[in-house]
């Protein structure tokens, strides 16, 4: 099967030494304390762990939505230590895409649009963004809602089209927050079954999750506890069966 988007030769993401504190009336708090790991090219891996375990905070680090009080993230090789808003802005686009619990779609716009802008943003020509933006509804299942807009929806549609925004410029790390949170069984093994197939196809995943079925979807469980990072395993089910639908590069332009 082809990749969904190029790979790094080395590591996706390396965290090394990583702690976060914020600042409370009381005493600081710890929310990770010397954080460890790494995800190669065309990983799929589940973070578990109890609510404040440290799982989201490390999440947005790596987004770089945050930033860290020790330690050092690089993604595809590239620091982010010492970026500004403006860089870590770049990075984000270059590298970066994000799947959230309550999807955070454009009500006023429709399912191209949504899909369209991101690309826009980031400097690809209207036509070519649009092009792309079709490929990636076609391929998700939701062709026939090019021009509906988000409110008309299920939630599985509406958390396809958010991972189909996702995609828009092609990232070579997918993050995903608690992805089925905010859906029912059905819509929840919907877009599981989506997550296998990029899985399948290439694309490196980092999925949050406090869900043992949706974590076993992935091919590494780190689990996490008091921020820190407890240990890892293999789950009995893979996602190394992909669907027919995925085959096809979805290369830009």
């Amino acid at each position: 099967m082809t990749a969904v988007t190029p790979q790094p030769a080395g590591p996706v993401v390396e965290v090394r030494g990583l702690r976060k504190s914020y600042e409370s009336e009381l005493a600081p708090v710890r929310a990770l304390r010397g954080v460890d790991m790494i995800v190669q090219p065309g990983e799929f891996v589940a973070m578990m762990g109890p609510s404040g375990c440290g799982k989201s905070t490390l999440l947005n680090l790596v987004a770089g939505l945050d930033t860290p009080t020790d330690g050092e993230i690089l993604v595809a090789g590239e620091s982010l230590n010492g970026k500004d808003e403006d860089q870590l802005a770049r990075m984000r686009r270059r590298h970066i895409g994000m799947v959230f619990q309550f999807f955070n779609l454009l009500e006023g716009m429709s399912a191209l649009e949504n899909v369209t802008l991101p690309a826009v943003i980031a400097g690809t020509p209207r036509r070519q963004a649009e092009t792309r933006a079709r490929d990636l509804l076609d391929l998700l299942g939701l062709a026939d809602k090019a021009s509906s807009t988000p409110g008309v929806l299920s939630g599985g549609q509406r958390q396809r089209l958010a991972i189909a925004r996702a995609l828009a410029n092609q990232p070579t790390l997918l993050l995903a927050d608690e992805p089925t949170g905010a859906l029912d069984s059905a819509g929840g093994e919907e877009v599981l079954e989506l997550f296998r197939r990029l899985h399948g196809g290439g694309q490196t995943i980092l999925l949050v999750t406090h869900d043992q079925p949706v974590a076993a979807a992935a091919s590494r469980i780190v689990h996490m506890r008091d921020g820190r990072i407890d240990g890892a395993t293999e789950p009995a089910t893979t996602a190394a069966t992909a669907a027919p639908t995925m085959t096809r590069s979805l290369a830009a332009g």
